[in-house]
């Protein structure tokens, strides 16, 4: 009983307050005060200084401030997404964003989030490859956000690529898709040579475009090219790729090889395709003078106008669109594997697991996907959107140079090899076995029966058994 009757005194206590601030009559107030007086004292300050607190707790819970990061492949690229992060900033209550530009095409950018996620220093959301999904997930590094998607009005899983999508709902516990959400895809992509036509025109070359208007752009009209430009002078390269898994998995798919076997259970780069796509590469590399050496970044003498054919993908167009020379961009040359051997490129907004923000972290991941922000992007020149839907295709087509965007949506269409990452092993590790090895093969350092009496031995070792 003396509880409810100090609930009651409390109650009226603060009817008392109310009728006060609303200009109540003063004969009420001694009647709620003397019974108050009687035994709640200690409870006075539990009903005056919530109400009084409160909202000013509120208010500075509010001002949220979010660390967002990419990994830009140059400084065009990096000033396009701190022009869509001041942008957004302006448009999202309460929320201040931060945006960090990081690393380059190595695994020192998903080294470093290691790092930093360790020690508690991470950012709110970043950028990761779809290759890395599944090494992040299962070490318990990102934010599952299935249950903040479930109940978003408007959110669908079906918005974006099939591709990229069963690895960011893949539950690595029952094996099944669509039960996680690990992320969105910030883009798509896939390669395309950029060329510099005056040095191509020079070199009295044919035109790679025309070559594959008429079906004749393959490996050999590739080396043709090539070759005449080089002939131009000794610091005049016809053709420069990355030191990356991604242009010299080119030149295996493109045999109709590959880097695993079919359910990405075990390695594959000891396959008769696959060497012979790596021939191929080794030959480029170490038996001609056609190419820039593997290992240096070939962007740089490109945009100085020394390299006729840059492979790379349309992330790379804002810093090109900065040359001063006649340019466009080709498909990749047909293999003997009958394509061209193209990949799906995509990446991933994820969250930091440990983030004090995750519904603020949220939001932020789906303005960064919205159609509006990846259309933004997409004429800046970074990407292609990674939303389903015919009218972001065709609103990317007249975002130029370059004028043959084309070539793009070609490598699309022309069944390119999905990125994704490996639920039954480890990426990262077999990664660092593939690149030291192919490393060693590109630079003339390994013969090809050396690397395929070995690669496959080490590369397994990535696998769960």
């Amino acid at each position: 009983m003396n509880r409810k009757l100090v609930t009651l005194f409390s109650l009226l206590l603060i009817a008392s307050f109310v009728l006060a601030a609303c200009g109540g009559t003063a004969t009420e107030a001694p009647v709620v005060e003397e019974p108050a007086a009687e035994e709640p004292a200690a409870e006075e300050p539990a009903a005056e200084e919530p109400m009084d607190e409160e909202e000013p707790m509120d208010e500075e819970m509010m001002e949220v401030t979010l660390r967002w990061r990419t990994r830009p492949d140059n400084q065009e690229e990096a000033d396009v997404y701190q022009s869509i992060s001041e942008s957004l900033s302006g448009e999202m209550d309460g929320v201040t964003l931060e945006y960090e530009p990081g690393g380059s095409e190595t695994t020192s950018y998903q080294d470093v989030l290691k790092t930093e996620l360790a020690s508690g220093t991470a950012p709110d959301v970043f950028w990761i490859p779809g290759t890395d999904v599944a090494d992040f997930a299962t070490r318990g590094l990102l934010l599952d956000m299935r249950s903040l998607a479930d109940g978003t009005d408007g959110y669908g899983d079906d918005a974006f690529y099939p591709g990229p999508m069963f690895h960011l709902t893949f539950n690595p516990d029952s094996g099944n898709a669509g039960e996680a959400l690990w992320g969105l895809p910030r883009d798509v992509s896939t390669f395309a040579l950029y060329l510099n036509m005056d040095l191509i025109n020079e070199a009295g070359a044919p035109d790679p475009r025309d070559l594959e208007a008429n079906g004749e752009w393959d490996w050999d009209a590739f080396l043709e090219v090539s070759e005449a430009v080089s002939g131009l002078g000794p610091d005049i390269k016809g053709y420069g790729g990355s030191a990356w898994w991604g242009p010299y998995g080119v030149w295996i798919n493109a045999a109709g090889g590959g880097f695993f076997n079919e359910d990405r259970s075990s390695c594959a780069l000891d396959t008769a395709e696959a060497l012979e796509g790596l021939t191929f590469a080794q030959n480029l590399y170490t038996g001609t003078d056609y190419a820039v050496p593997y290992g240096e970044d070939p962007e740089p003498p490109f945009r100085a106008g020394n390299v006729a054919m840059f492979q790379n993908g349309r992330w790379a167009t804002p810093g090109i669109r900065t040359a001063d020379f006649e340019w466009d961009v080709v498909g990749l040359p047909t293999g003997p594997g009958g394509g061209p051997g193209n990949w799906l490129f995509w990446g991933a907004y994820v969250v930091n697991a440990e983030t004090e923000y995750p519904e603020e972290a949220w939001a932020l991941v789906q303005a960064l996907t919205t159609a509006q922000t990846q259309g933004t992007i997409a004429a800046l020149g970074a990407n292609i959107p990674s939303r389903v839907s015919q009218e972001a295709l065709d609103a990317f087509i007249g975002f130029s140079p370059p004028a043959n965007n084309q070539a793009f949506l070609d490598g699309l269409a022309n069944d390119p090899t999905a990125e994704g990452p490996l639920w039954a092993g480890s990426w990262p590790d077999f990664g660092t076995v593939m690149d030291s090895a192919i490393s060693s093969l590109l630079t003339g350092e390994t013969s090809i029966d050396e690397f395929a009496a070995t690669v496959c031995d080490e590369a397994n070792k990535a696998f769960d058994n």
